[in-house]
């Protein structure tokens, strides 16, 4: 990786359009699909899902702690659906939600951020409850590898509101000095949930990109996509996961449908709905 995170992710959106799609494989997921509740069943959901949208779309997103509960045998299926993502040319951002005290973000840093590790990653989900400074060596460590972060401000679960209501000003404040004079993105991206009624802080300043989770199961359409992050919609990356992932013989067909819807409306093409 020579070019930046921001870049290579501007170049993704431009290409292919903005959507990512997640790998979520719970006990759920892989019984609907036929498959066992094993490391086997976890290789042959992931390397499905990766066979049908890894071409497609700008980002795919796995979720580590569904590969986690399998301990090593579920990392090194991990590493390997990493590395055929990496193959395949989409961007890899790693969902780890991690945040915690100097010494130990290094060592997070190190294992999913430093281009030599297995688990290396495009970006990962980092969460800042221990205050926005201690994601610092994170962030540094992001830019010394080409890579970025997506950190919690506004979720999609409604349980987070009034918490994250008290600290995503500071949450935003930190992402955009950190982002400062980088260019077309910064490092330090947001994860703001698609299915928020609004939103309470402008992020025209932000200088960096946006993970909307929320599309389809949790509730939100593109259309909700577009009205909510109309001022910054060249920066959103909506994402997706159990309404793609709910029928094995739909999986590329229905991230198409949600690419293509997404693109529509922020492009500002689509029909009102």
């Amino acid at each position: 990786m020579n070019d930046s995170f921001g870049a290579r992710l501007r170049a993704m959106l431009d290409d292919r359009g903005p959507l990512c799609v997640g790998i979520d494989p719970s006990p759920a997921l892989l019984t609907a699909w036929g498959l066992d509740d094993s490391p086997a069943g976890l290789e042959r959901f992931s390397r499905t899902v990766v066979e049908n949208v890894a071409d497609v779309v700008a980002a795919v997103k796995p979720q580590s702690a569904f590969f986690e509960r399998w301990g090593s045998r579920g990392i090194a299926v991990l590493e390997r659906t990493i590395a055929d993502l990496r193959e395949a040319g989409t961007l890899v951002l790693l969902d780890v939600k991690r945040g915690d005290i100097d010494s130990t973000m290094a060592a997070y840093a190190e294992a999913y951020l430093d281009r030599g590790s297995p688990l290396a990653a495009d970006a990962v989900t980092l969460s800042p409850y221990l205050g926005f400074g201690s994601l610092a060596g994170a962030i540094a460590s992001a830019v010394a590898n080409d890579a970025g972060v997506f950190v919690l401000a506004r979720t999609s679960n409604p349980e987070a509101a009034g918490l994250q209501r008290l600290v995503a000003g500071q949450v935003l404040a930190g992402a955009t000095a950190a982002n400062a004079g980088h260019s077309p993105f910064g490092p330090v991206g947001l994860v703001m949930g698609a299915t928020l009624p609004e939103l309470e802080d402008s992020l025209t300043d932000l200088n960096g990109p946006i993970l909307a989770p929320g599309l389809g199961a949790q509730g939100a359409t593109p259309a909700d996509v577009a009205r909510l992050f109309g001022p910054v919609r060249h920066a959103v990356l909506p994402s997706v996961s159990r309404d793609v992932l709910a029928d094995p013989k739909r999986v590329r067909s229905r991230t198409l449908f949600y690419r293509d819807e997404c693109a529509a409306h922020l492009s500002g093409v689509a029909a009102p709905s």
